[in-house]
């Protein structure tokens, strides 16, 4: 920066004396590859916000010639983009020089300014399938007709004895279940590593791989290629596609040149998120065409990735990268948080110690893999400074800022947090709680329960029943399947899953319904009878299809959204669901007209859902209100006080959790399997591991995923963490109302045992 008056060096000292040790490493950047690993509410987004206007200032940076930051969310991007804006404001300098962008929406921009390069024409369809999406359904009906060999070999399982009825729920469960889940999960992992179908069959011939009764890679490869034919018939792209065609622009010599003449950096966060391809587009971009440095700055928490076991992101990568910039002297931390008391931060830093060096051993013993990285980096949380810039830094707690509580069950529970909350809010009306729960079926239980206990007593909002309207086009376009096809075992099984999900009907083997359709909807007089939870369903199917002969067209609908028992706000959604389709549908009432305009919606759009009523800019953390959110959602928020419930041992269970109807192909999960032999090639073992061992690792991958996830729910709290340990709860909360006895996770008797002083007995 070129500073011309004292006013100009006031301004820049004023902002750089805001940071904090590691926000002023981000700040004094020259150039190079830096990696900054920071610890929770180290004010990573103000630092990078800030960091990133004192390089625009001391590089003098355009229009012409940008600082590149990348974050993952439009959400994040639109929060650091606004606090870019106000620090260049503080330094007199024009909002310019920068550009704050999704991974993807970069990716997407480099590869729609050169088509000719990235194969991506202007007409291309950008799809994000799910399980249900009918692309998958179709791919996986083209991988059965071309592999019947390999698809009686999972029919047979470990063995099977020819019974039609078994033979019918096999089938349900392949098609339905594990061949649309096993391919979702291949090509995410395989393709986010830049592998290909070839790839994996060449690593399925592996030696090592020859006495497994599955040939896991080989049917991985099949899927793959079933669905890249499907994309290529839909002229359909995904987001891998989207990374994959960015990189075929910058292999471009010339290509290359210009956007690296525009890009005079990159600033990453939430580093630790991010896939190798995803990791080499910024390397990529980030060379400096004069010096061939990298010119990269990466901020994460590799504490932090909670995110590993169900996508592609993998911590090991950042780690790395930090091991890289270590040995270089290009590594800095960010290890001072003011967000919490320091009873909080003590707790948070006793699990990261105590995980690593007590449970990680015994739990590799138990699980039998030695290989494996322990679940955390040892980095501890540092209390602010005294002159800490944050105001109110480290606040003071409430009560004793962390409560350890062993009630005698959920309901206990349930009555201690309304309580507990009423009480607080009587003292400090202002004060922002949450329950932070694991899923979103424990997340429903506790809003009703606390709504039912409590009345009006208690101003609660669920996240995931504002997430859920969101998801009314998709179930419409289930249902509609259903009536468009009744005799189709999939959009049957669809439909009732839909129904259990919703608690319409109870929990029940849905395989055994779907895999006769027309048995189960139009029983016979010599058919079985069913058990009741069984005629329930088919009550409803019942009345489901009768509507489709009685109702108008788009009264169909709404009809629907009655039978699935929506509420106000899910009802408003569904208003506004039709108005749309009666707009696309332009008077033409045929089904298909409206499954084709509703299934464009769910694939290819995102569908504001209606609120019931106005909610300020951050709904979550509002003052006076208890939120009940699961722990994923939590990341990057904070409260007052944090109630975390329900910390029992099978929280982090090291068993294998295969689901019951796919028990006949062996006690493992294949999808697992398969991500943990791909993360072995991608890592770049020598040997892939078979599926008795990569059984193993993928087991070691969710538990120490289940500590990291612990880690974060805790470091949400800012002065009171209520943590609970009940001696009763459901076996399964889809029936909360069957309780047993519960043991304490061994985490939460780890901090019993360093903090006594903070155990509290039930009233």
């Amino acid at each position: 920066m070129v500073i011309t008056s004292s006013r100009d060096e006031i301004a820049w000292q004023r902002l750089r004396d805001g940071l904090r040790p590691g926000q002023r490493e981000i700040a004094d950047w020259a150039g190079g590859p830096l990696a900054v690993s920071a610890v929770p509410g180290a004010g990573k987004s103000t630092g990078m916000a800030r960091a990133a206007a004192l390089t625009i200032a001391r590089f003098q940076l355009d229009a012409r010639r940008q600082l590149a930051v990348v974050t993952f969310t439009r959400s994040a991007a639109a929060h650091l983009k606004a606090k870019i804006r106000e620090s260049l404001q503080i330094l007199g300098l024009p909002r310019q020089g920068f550009t704050v962008q999704t991974l993807h929406g970069l990716a997407l921009q480099i590869a729609g300014r050169n088509p000719e390069l990235s194969g991506m024409e202007r007409d291309r369809t950008l799809v994000s399938p799910d399980r249900q999406h009918r692309l998958i359904a179709n791919a996986v009906d083209d991988w059965i007709t071309q592999n019947p060999s390999l698809y009686g070999l999972l029919l047979e399982g470990l063995e099977f004895d020819g019974e039609e009825a078994e033979r019918l729920r096999r089938l349900s469960v392949l098609r339905t279940d594990l061949l649309p889940e096993l391919m979702l999960t291949v090509v995410r992992e395989a393709k986010s590593s830049g592998l290909k179908p070839a790839d994996l069959q060449h690593m399925g011939q592996a030696p090592e791989l020859t006495a497994d009764r599955y040939p896991g890679l080989a049917i991985a490869a099949g899927l793959y290629e079933a669905y890249e034919a499907q994309l290529q018939r839909r002229n359909a792209i995904d987001y891998d596609d989207m990374i994959l065609a960015a990189l075929r622009v910058l292999a471009d010599p010339e290509a290359a040149s210009l956007w690296r003449s525009r890009i005079f950096a990159v600033f990453e966060d939430e580093a630790q998120d991010s896939s190798p391809l995803q990791a080499r587009l910024l390397e990529q971009l980030a060379i400096d065409p004069a010096t061939n440095a990298v010119n990269l700055v990466r901020v994460g928490d590799p504490n932090q990735a909670i995110n590993s076991s169900f996508t592609p992101a993998d911590p090991v990568f950042f780690r790395r990268f930090c091991e890289a910039c270590r040995s270089q002297g290009r590594f800095a931390q960010m290890d001072r948080s003011g967000r919490s008391s320091l009873i909080i931060l003590e707790a948070a830093n006793v699990l990261v110690q105590w995980t690593n060096d007590r449970e990680f051993p015994r739990l590799t013993q138990q699980i039998g893999t030695r290989s494996a990285l322990p679940p955390f980096e040892l980095q501890c949380i540092q209390p602010a400074e005294p002159n800490d810039p944050q105001p109110n830094a480290n606040p003071t707690p409430l009560g004793l800022g962390l409560e350890l509580v062993r009630p005698a069950d959920i309901h206990q529970s349930i009555a201690q947090i309304g309580q507990r909350a009423i009480d607080l809010w009587a003292k400090a009306p202002d004060l922002s709680l949450a329950v932070l729960v694991r899923t979103n079926d424990q997340g429903r239980w506790v809003a009703k329960s606390l709504g039912d206990r409590f009345g009006d007593r208690l101003n609660l909002y669920e996240v995931g029943a504002s997430d859920r309207q969101s998801h009314v086009p998709g179930e419409m376009l289930t249902l509609l399947q259903f009536l468009d096809r009744p005799h189709s075992p999939q959009y049957l099984k669809a439909l009732l899953r839909v129904l259990v999900d919703r608690q319409r009907i109870p929990t029940q083997d849905l395989d055994s319904l779907a895999a006769q359709p027309e048995q189960f909807l139009y029983p016979g007089p010599l058919d079985p009878p069913l058990a009741e939870p069984a005629r329930q369903a088919r009550r409803i199917c019942a009345g489901i299809l009768a509507a489709r002969l009685h109702l108008p067209h788009y009264a169909l609908l709404s009809f629907l959204a009655m039978t699935l028992g929506y509420d106000r706000a899910e009802l408003a959604t569904t208003d506004k669901l039709i108005e749309t389709l009666v707009q696309r549908d332009r008077g033409d009432q045929r089904l298909e007209t409206t499954l084709n305009n509703l299934a464009e919606i769910v694939s290819n759009e995102t569908f504001a859902p209606v609120e019931a009523e106005e909610l300020p800019e951050s709904p979550y953390t509002r003052p006076g209100q208890l939120t009940i959110i699961t722990a994923h959602k939590a990341k990057g928020l904070d409260w007052d006080g944090v109630f975390l419930p329900f910390l029992h041992s099978d929280y982090f269970s090291t068993e294998a959790r295969v689901p019951l109807q796919m028990e006949f192909l062996g006690a493992f999960n294949l999808g697992d399997c398969l991500r943990a032999q791909i993360r072995d090639r991608v890592h770049g073992a020598a040997k892939l591991p078979p599926i008795a061992i990569a059984t193993h690792q993928a087991r070691w991958l969710k538990v120490a995923e289940e500590y990291r996830l612990l880690y974060v729910a805790m470091t949400r709290a800012k002065r009171l963490l209520w943590m609970a340990a009940e001696q009763q709860a459901p076996f399964t909360w889809n029936k909360p109302e069957n309780l047993t006895t519960k043991t304490p996770c061994p985490a939460f008797l780890a901090l019993e045992t360093d903090f006594p002083e903070c155990k509290r007995s039930a009233p």
